[in-house]
């Protein structure tokens, strides 16, 4: 898959300074690690990149490959439901429903209730306005569903889909990606009113794959994160892509960044929304200020951990070695096109890393931040994004990562569950929420098993792992298909709960 789309891991450390009430924005304070970290003399180089980390994932003999500890954690799938196309999240409206609300990338959102039916008519269905998808693989699609923080009262949903090429769109491009609000049925909680689409966004694509996709409200500020992959392709290069730098690195360009925007004050000149004030870049010029960080290559899948201190993760797909998991600071630079994961990359060879000496500052000397999790392509070809772990179903899993990996091909699905442990002593809410206060320290890598899935014979998921979800309770679910692409022919999309073995 030499243009996956699929995800990342971003972590955001802010705490609150006054209680939650109505919608307020928040003021993010700085939460400083609490783990004795080494302070580089002024003027020195902090390499944060991990390249020398024994978990980094290794290339050899011409192929990437994980180190991966034993044994391996024991669990066990427990089918919720069945009959979608291609799942790919999981949203959870703030309403006390306890119903959960499955995004299908064909276009339609369904409800499954509290007692895990699922609803025969659609809560959300785009599939009119959809750019037409290719049933075998698609990158494209409809990509995410968020509630609004207060949507218990205002019934306001954001969606995150592909739609065909807007008129004025460079020709021969793929397709424009749209940001829309919508609103709920009045007086039918189980309905979307389609007449209410308001676009917010619209991004032009010169390729079908990297959309990007999981948008999510912020659990302290309460604005809206959005990723964008760098256009499709490979290698941040080709048709649509900045030369010498891609758009990864572009600051001129909202592809291969998260962006931050602000969807409930009033509209600033020629926006459908405002930009929140203390985003990164708002005063450089000719950055574009809905910028939160950069340089990912398909942050698809990401997660606030709902505990600790609500620290943003995202899973970054790889071009043709390596998968990362990446902590997210505001501001922070994650090293596409000049890194692939913890190592240095050449986009006219994407084939080995090459020799160093490696890059471990950006264009403005920023640290080029490296993840905290990397697979090699042995466990598979895709890492799809999970969440920490914050339910008690599974005490032993409590403060780890659980996240999968898509599949080794596309012959038949053998997609791999896994979960990451931090360094002892230490946990994601110890990282720091500014990007100027991380350490290596702070940003040593995780180590990470293999799920053995007892319910299983062979202990593989025996499908394409298509996403992960949260429930109110926090415990987790896995997304899977036996088809590799959106079709809707095919009725093989199934929600599991993970539970105990």
């Amino acid at each position: 898959m030499s243009g996956k789309s699929y995800s990342f891991f971003f972590i955001i450390v802010w705490v609150f300074s006054s209680a939650c009430t109505g919608n307020p924005k928040k003021t993010p304070q700085i939460v400083t690690s609490t783990l004795p970290s080494s302070v580089p003399s002024p003027g020195a180089t902090v390499d944060l990149t991990n390249q020398n980390s024994p978990q980094a994932a290794t290339f050899r003999n011409g192929a990437s490959y994980t180190p991966l500890v034993s044994p391996q954690p024991q669990s066990r799938l427990e089918k919720v439901a069945g009959g979608f196309s291609s799942p790919m999240m999981i949203a959870v409206p703030p309403d006390d429903s306890g119903r959960l609300f499955v995004v299908d990338q064909i276009g339609v959102v369904k409800i499954i209730t509290p007692d895990n039916k699922v609803l025969d008519a659609p809560f959300l269905d785009v599939r009119d306005r959809l750019v037409t998808l290719n049933t075998g693989y698609d990158e494209r699609g409809l990509l995410s569903l968020a509630f609004h923080p207060d949507y218990k009262n205002n019934g306001r949903v954001f969606v995150f889909y592909s739609a065909p090429l807007q008129p004025g769109a460079p020709a021969g491009w793929s397709c424009t990606n749209h940001l829309s609000e919508f609103r709920v049925l009045q007086g039918n909680p189980d309905t979307v009113d389609l007449s209410t689409e308001k676009v917010l966004l619209s991004v032009d694509k010169p390729q079908s794959n990297h959309n990007g996709g999981q948008i999510l409200f912020g659990p302290v500020d309460g604005y809206l994160y959005l990723p964008l992959g760098d256009g499709g392709g490979a290698d941040d290069t080709q048709t649509g892509h900045t030369p010498a730098t891609g758009n990864a690195q572009d600051m001129t360009k909202l592809l291969g960044k998260i962006i931050r925007i602000d969807v409930d004050a009033p509209h600033e000149r020629g926006k459908m929304y405002a930009i929140p004030p203390d985003n990164p870049f708002v005063a450089i010029p000719g950055a574009a200020p809905e910028i939160y960080a950069r340089g990912f290559r398909n942050p698809a899948y990401m997660s606030f951990d709902a505990g600790g201190n609500h620290t943003l993760i995202t899973g970054v797909a790889g071009q043709a070695l390596f998968e990362s998991v990446f902590i997210v600071d505001k501001g922070g630079n994650y090293g596409w096109n000049i890194r692939e994961g913890t190592h240095c990359f050449n986009p006219a060879d994407d084939t080995k890393p090459p020799a160093g000496p490696c890059p471990v500052v950006g264009s403005r000397e920023e640290p080029l931040i490296g993840p905290v999790i990397e697979l090699g392509h042995d466990v598979g070809n895709t890492v799809i994004g999970g969440f920490i772990y914050r339910g008690t179903a599974l005490p032993e899993f409590r403060g780890k990562y659980i996240f999968g990996d898509w599949s080794t091909g596309f012959i038949s699905g053998d997609g791999t569950l896994l979960v990451s442990t931090p360094p002892a002593g230490y946990e994601i809410s110890m990282y720091p929420s500014s990007v100027a206060n991380i350490t290596p320290q702070d940003n040593r890598m995780w180590t990470t098993q293999e799920f053995r899935i007892v319910s299983n014979s062979n202990g593989r998921v025996n499908a394409y792992v298509r996403g992960f979800g949260e429930d109110v309770n926090r415990e987790l679910y896995v997304l899977t298909s036996m088809k590799s692409g959106p079709d809707p022919k095919g009725t093989t999309g199934e929600i599991w709960k993970l539970v105990r073995a």
